[in-house]
């Protein structure tokens, strides 16, 4: 007499379960990493490939010497930011992007963005190309 059940049980654990776990919560991740990410300046990063999508609205120039351009136009400091205000009044998303040359000191830099901070314009620094 044979009392055996034809079911036997594998002692052997398959991993085909866990692979799938794993591989839904990295999808997770991935998925909700972005949401996370705090709100940002936008940036163009030094030597870096790529093209910006943005169009230039105005362009913001800083020379070694402390003289500030808007476009070709020289300004003096004081009156950068009424003048800021006058040329992008009445645009749909006013970029400015701001070219400072090397050796200009950031403090410099951060009055422009300040500016722009204040009035609600984007700001994208440029840079030299890699």
């Amino acid at each position: 007499m044979n009392l055996r059940g034809r079911n036997k049980v594998s002692p052997e654990f398959s991993m085909s379960s866990m692979t799938d776990i794993v591989f839904l919560l990295l999808v997770f991740f991935l998925l909700t990493s972005p949401a996370i990410t705090p709100e940002a300046l936008d940036l163009i990063l030094p030597k870096a490939k790529g093209k910006s999508s943005n169009a230039q609205n105005i362009s913001v120039s800083i020379t070694n010497k402390l003289q500030y351009y808007i476009d070709e136009e020289r300004i003096s400091q004081s009156s950068l930011e009424s003048t800021l205000l006058s040329r992008l009044q009445g645009k749909n998303e006013p970029t400015i992007i701001l070219r400072a040359e090397e050796g200009v000191p950031i403090e410099k830099a951060v009055g422009v963005m300040d500016i722009a901070n204040r009035n609600k314009f984007k700001v994208i620094l440029a840079v030299r190309p890699e």
